[in-house]
């Protein structure tokens, strides 16, 4: 797989076709075709799930968590993790706070984003 491929191509992720998009070491995951349960939080094709970086084979950046009840204002926490291959698949491990109806609970999880390749878009 050469970089030119990563540099638009279309992934899997929790049930969403998502589209990778790069510039240099910049890396941003949207949605390409969102799963159906998401559009009540006001995701929808080409909404950013996450920005960031890549270097060698480590993304960190921001991610996204939508609510229905916080639409247009998704809570953004920092994510990282390595490339790997075989199959390719980038993991993203970040904390967060949960919040209940737009309202912070205190309460803090840890959140798991899996991107496995699917094909160039």
């Amino acid at each position: 797989m050469t970089t030119t491929a990563l540099a638009d191509s279309c992934w899997t992720h929790n049930g969403s076709l998502m589209r990778l998009q790069a510039d240099g070491n910049n890396r941003w995951f949207s949605y390409e075709n969102p799963k159906s349960s998401l559009y009540p939080s006001g995701v929808q094709p080409g909404t950013l799930l996450f920005n960031g970086q890549n270097n060698g084979d480590w993304y960190s950046g921001l991610a996204r968590v939508f609510s229905k009840y916080c639409v247009g204002n998704p809570l953004e926490y920092w994510v990282e993790g390595p490339v790997s291959r075989n199959p390719l698949r980038i993991t993203m491990t970040g904390t967060r706070e949960k919040s209940r109806q737009c309202v912070s609970t205190g309460v803090i999880t840890t959140d798991t984003l899996v991107f496995t390749y699917s094909h160039q878009c």
